[in-house]
């Protein structure tokens, strides 16, 4: 009997405690497997424009590319057309951006951090601008797959600061990549091998500047048998609990083991005699 991964997806934004309006976005795609996030920056609520602009654009851009290769999907040999197809995306989300800063000069200077995560047979795309991160929950241990794109990062590669100080840094939120911003961004993507009993998050630094990893790994383990929006609403209070200092944003998916049910008898039959 076949057997295959089946995703589950959640998703949760909240404005914070402090923030008077809300300028991330998020989206996912459960059809074509995909999940979005972006948390923009930049006043007059112009970072709410662009982490708009950048979500709406990218998942159109996937879902049209995504279509056209539904022929070969999820079985692409390598992962050259999918890394090929996001980079474009979000390039294209990058260039309306600029385009709308330009034709609108209240949002100069706008601009978005992005992660999106793209999953194909058994293995997931992760592709990043900013300091949005993606963790993996398996078998119990929590793993951040992404590097943020930050000065506090750039230290902390350089042993100028301690990881137990870093949360504490008055320079954490200084990216040093961003979408909307200029015309050469440059986009990080990675592929991960994806197995059954995987926990995917996706967030905003309004997560994770509030939360230590060993709490979001205690409400995630905590509620590994429960619906993933109470994960979702889970992380987001305890966000709010530790000060809610900014917009908070989580996506969550699952990955299940699939198991199709058996055929006929006549199939099973068959099938022993072949």
């Amino acid at each position: 009997m076949a057997h295959h991964l089946r995703l589950e997806f959640a998703a949760k934004t909240d404005t914070g405690l402090v923030r008077s309006h809300n300028e991330d976005c998020v989206a996912i795609s459960p059809e074509h497997g995909f999940a979005i996030l972006a948390d923009g920056m930049g006043g007059y609520q112009a970072g709410e424009v662009a982490s708009g602009i950048a979500t709406a654009v990218l998942k159109k851009s996937l879902e049209e590319g995504l279509a056209r290769l539904s022929d070969k999907w999820p079985h692409l040999q390598g992962s050259g057309q999918v890394h090929q197809l996001m980079d474009e995306a979000i390039h294209r989300a990058n260039n309306a951006i600029l385009e709308a800063a330009r034709t609108e000069s209240r949002y100069e200077g706008m601009g978005t951090t992005l992660v999106a995560a793209l999953f194909r047979g058994d293995t997931v795309t992760i592709a990043h601008v900013g300091d949005s991160r993606a963790y993996r929950l398996r078998q119990g241990d929590l793993l951040q797959i992404t590097k943020d794109h930050s000065l506090l990062q750039e230290q902390l590669d350089a042993g100028l600061i301690s990881p137990e100080w870093a949360r504490f840094s008055a320079i954490k939120n200084l990216v040093t990549r961003a979408v909307g911003v200029g015309p050469d961004m440059e986009v990080e993507m990675r592929d991960h091998h994806v197995e059954a009993g995987d926990l995917y998050l996706l967030c905003s630094d309004g997560l994770s500047d509030m939360l230590a990893e060993q709490e979001i790994s205690e409400i995630l383990l905590e509620n590994k048998r429960q619906p993933l929006n109470n994960a979702c609403g889970m992380l987001v209070q305890k966000a709010n609990d530790n000060g809610g200092r900014d917009n908070i944003s989580v996506i969550l998916i699952n990955v299940l083991l699939d198991s199709p049910q058996a055929g006929s008898l006549l199939d099973r039959v068959l099938h022993w005699f072949a």
